[in-house]
């Protein structure tokens, strides 16, 4: 775009209508417009005295996070003359240094002189407004909108009131996909009027990420009954090709209509994005302005001078911009069917913006990331279907018991194999982002190994008679020492088996018919693993303490047994 390589405004004068309003008068020096470095942050620095943009969202870098001034905002639309009029919101969004703040500006002329036919400014009037200058750095941040609300009458005889909206452009080097996702979402959820401004042509990309920034915000807004947005003007700059569409609105909307026609032979995912944009939009507009000639481009003073700028451009912008602002063309701005006021409006603001902050919507992404997604995930998934069918071979529903050495030992293998195929899947992102998703095979993996090993447990005669074995034992062990300690007087310590004794046989009751009929599994599993405790804790190691005993016992009396025998032999042979 050419005027986004002009330097910025030199002057400090701003134009402001006498009161015939026709011609323009230059302000005083301190009366200038600020700098963006002198905007105001806070409400005790909103002066709406002296016309200015104003930040009502504020971009953080550091977290990617965006924060509403509501001060600023209240101040701005909860004034006493226009806070229960209904709002025209008309904004401007696109790429970054493509000139929407340029843009703005000029309608900001027309604003103050609309009723004068040379609205468009003297030609060596510099121009300001919203901030911009030339480039190839961004300017702007966040959303801002011009401090002052325009009443304008309808030709109906109301009143509406009419604000002006610059956002943050989108895909600098510092805003991530959530960034600019969010800024156009906000500006489209709270505008009447949205101008997407794109150089040169409509291509697909630019469709792509308009499908995806108004599915953002779409998934934010509740309760859709019908198009959630308004109107979307296509402004074209920079159109080089007159030959084919002339110039202005009439050639924009035949272009348009090519470039959104949904046809048979179209790939299915072309025919979508061109079915959404359609679905999300009331109206759809576009608007073919010239290049504004090689001064703009070149000039590194440049400052907005419409001596500076062909004519072409001048010609087309005295027709873009009453297209947008006249008032017999003003939209007002509606929500679900309701018109809204500018009270309303603040609510609406505060709302959206809570939603954003928060972690209930998705982030979008970059389409290589988003990919690269995909790919790594279906390669985690067919990594984790071979390991599965190896094991169900195994150890799977008709498979008899295998021990668990062998089992870990067919997991490791089958483990490995499926580590391998992942790795030999060709897959986008990086090592290090594949990484990541190779961690999470390994995890998903040891889940899976962990249910074949109880699935394989279940088939063990012996491990599935555990809990009746180990409620019998407590009740056998409870029963002897109850009579034994009766037999000796300690009642209280017999009373506290014989306690234990029904406890016990409760549970094997309830578990028995846990089994039986399948009612109360929780019950029953907790039984098991109550069970289960009292195996690994208590019989369990006395069971190996005895088993160890009878064992050195048992080699004791081997050895004692070959060395008496050992002995016998030799008296015998010294006898004979």
């Amino acid at each position: 775009m050419a005027e986004r390589d002009a330097a910025r405004r030199a002057g400090p004068a701003r134009q402001r209508p006498d009161p015939a309003g026709k011609h323009y008068e230059e302000e005083e020096e301190e009366d200038a417009l600020p700098d963006s470095d002198a905007l105001p942050d806070s409400d005790d620095e909103v002066d709406l005295d002296k016309p200015r943009p104003i930040q009502i969202v504020l971009a953080h870098e550091d977290d990617h996070n965006f924060e509403l001034d509501e001060a600023a905002l209240e101040k701005i639309l909860l004034q006493e003359h226009i806070k229960d009029l209904n709002i025209v919101v008309v904004s401007v969004a696109g790429a970054f240094r493509k000139g929407k703040s340029f843009l703005l500006d000029f309608m900001l002329r027309y604003m103050y002189n609309r009723t004068s036919p040379c609205w468009i400014g003297g030609n060596t009037e510099p121009l300001t407004g919203f901030t911009w200058r030339g480039g190839c750095e961004r300017e702007t941040t966040g959303i801002q909108i011009w401090s002052e609300v325009f009443v304008i009458d309808k030709p109906n005889g109301t009143k509406v009131a009419v604000l002006l909206m610059d956002t943050q452009g989108a895909f600098d080097s510092q805003s991530t996909i959530k960034d600019c996702a969010t800024v156009f979402a906000l500006s489209t959820m709270t505008s009447s009027v949205q101008v997407y401004n794109l150089s040169q042509n409509i291509q697909e990309d630019d469709l792509q990420h308009l499908q995806l920034f108004t599915e953002y915000g779409r998934l934010a807004m509740e309760e859709i009954y019908q198009k959630p947005f308004q109107t979307l003007m296509f402004l074209i700059r920079d159109w080089s090709y007159p030959y084919e569409h002339a110039y202005g609105l009439e050639g924009g909307r035949k272009f348009l209509e090519k470039r959104l026609q949904v046809k048979q032979n179209q790939h299915e995912e072309l025919q979508n994005v061109r079915k959404h944009i359609h679905s999300c939009f009331s109206n759809l507009g576009c608007f073919l302005l010239p290049h504004p000639g090689l001064k703009v481009a070149t000039n590194p003073n440049f400052d907005g001078r419409l001596n500076d700028i062909d004519e072409d451009f001048k010609k087309e912008l005295r027709n873009l911009v009453p297209l947008l602002l006249a008032p017999e063309n003003l939209v007002e701005k509606e929500i679900s069917g309701s018109k809204v006021t500018c009270r309303d409006l603040v609510e609406y603001f505060k709302a959206y913006i809570k939603i954003y902050q928060g972690e209930e919507l998705p982030h979008p992404k970059s389409m290589l990331q988003a990919t690269a997604e995909a790919n790594n995930l279906a390669a985690v998934a067919g990594a984790k279907d071979l390991y599965s069918k190896g094991m169900e071979q195994v150890c799977g529903g008709d498979k008899p018991y295998i021990a668990p050495s062998d089992l870990e030992r067919k997991h490791q293998d089958f483990r490995e194999s499926a580590v391998r195929q992942f790795r030999s899947v060709k897959k986008m992102g990086g090592e290090e982002f594949c990484r990541r998703y190779q961690e999470q095979l390994e995890v998903e993996i040891d889940e899976i190994y962990a249910n074949f090993v109880k699935h394989n447990d279940g088939k063990n005669i012996f491990y599935a008679a555990r809990t009746p074995a180990t409620l019998f034992a407590v009740m056998f062990a409870m029963y002897i020492t109850s009579g034994l300690t009766g037999f000796l007087g300690m009642n209280s310590i017999a009373t506290l088996c014989n306690l234990v004794l029904g406890m016990a046989l409760i549970s094997f009751c309830t578990w028995a018919y846990v089994k039986y009929s399948g009612e109360f599994r929780e019950v029953g599993t907790a039984i098991d693993q109550i069970a289960e405790a009292i195996w690994e804790q208590v019989l369990k190691p006395m069971s190996d303490n005895l088993m160890e005993d009878h064992m050195r016992q048992s080699v004791k009396n081997s050895i004692k047994a070959g060395l008496t025998e050992q002995v016998s032999h030799h008296a015998r042979l010294k006898t004979d």
